[in-house]
């Protein structure tokens, strides 16, 4: 297939490659950012309009919703160059809300619209290794299918409504950012108390206390490697989606607020642009314990 690309960054570079690698043609808009190797594997045209226009498929990933939107319907958008017959696949995370209108606007242009966020991070897309969750119809995730296989292992056809996949994505951003906070208490506790990190973490993974959040991101918070897999920033806006959300369905979310103001302390002290695994510093201030 023709694919469009949009949003080349830490995880959508790699994912446009494994498309290319899987035999898919690309092609991007133009962006003073592109790399070299971006470059001598695509087709770069002018804008979004263009790549919609040229493209079967255009696949987006970007930071928010008001990304997707701008890059949908905004001026030289998707929407100038989309006609039927095209295929739209948002891997953003974004509001389930908003999908479900910016579906409604891309079907009445004769487009089918799918929302698809990943979860894996760097390490997931570079592996082409990503959990992906879909919502759309099944038509156009069966068509969608052999792209997806070139980007993850978990592929799951959430639901046939649009917002599904953004749902379930929300429902993932809570749970990682719940068990990134417990483990950062758990090191912290160990830490505090004078027992070793590192041991206490080879310890716990061979309990019922493992996880995949204990695996990695328990190593990066002994290591002190904070360089961005995905950026506290980032988060922070996965969980406003969750607490708004909550806040209109008229329900609490008391473990995902708690998990915010965390990161919201990390980030008001200049770390917004770190590993959300960086939520152990805050805890550890608290606990009077040196960074």
């Amino acid at each position: 297939m023709n694919i469009g690309f949009i949003g080349l960054g830490i995880m959508g570079r790699p994912m446009a490659l494994n498309l290319k690698a899987a035999g898919h043609a690309l092609l991007v808009p133009e962006r003073p950012s592109l790399t070299d190797e971006i470059r001598s594997a695509a087709t770069v045209v002018a804008d979004a309009a263009a790549v919609a226009e040229a493209a079967d498929a255009i696949i987006l990933m970007v930071p928010d919703t008001p990304d997707v939107e701008r890059v949908l319907f905004g001026p030289h958008g998707v929407a100038e160059g989309i006609g039927p017959g095209k295929l739209v696949i948002d891997m953003s995370s974004i509001s389930p809300i908003a999908t479900k209108s910016f579906a409604a606007r891309i079907n009445a242009l004769g487009a089918d619209y799918l929302d698809a966020p990943v979860s894996g991070g760097e390490v997931g897309a570079r592996n082409a290794a990503l959990t992906i969750m879909v919502g759309g119809p099944e038509a156009a995730f069966a068509r969608a299918e052999p792209l997806f296989a070139a980007l993850g292992k978990n592929i799951t056809h959430v639901g046939p409504e649009n917002g599904a996949g953004q749902t379930c994505k929300v429902c993932n951003q809570i749970i990682v950012a719940l068990n990134i906070q417990a483990v950062g208490e758990a090191l912290t506790f160990a830490r505090k108390a004078g027992a070793d990190p590192a041991k206490v973490r080879q310890a716990l993974m061979g309990g019922f206390a493992s996880s995949r959040i204990l695996e990695v991101h328990a190593e990066r918070m002994i290591a002190r490697t904070f360089n961005p897999g995905f950026r506290i920033r980032l988060h922070q806006k996965d969980l406003n989606l969750a607490l708004t959300a909550a806040r209109e369905m008229g329900m609490a979310l008391p473990n995902t607020a708690v998990a915010q103001q965390m990161f919201s302390v990390v980030a008001a002290q200049g770390g917004a642009e770190l590993d959300h695994s960086a939520l152990v510093t805050a805890i550890e201030r608290m606990a009077g314990l040196p960074d």
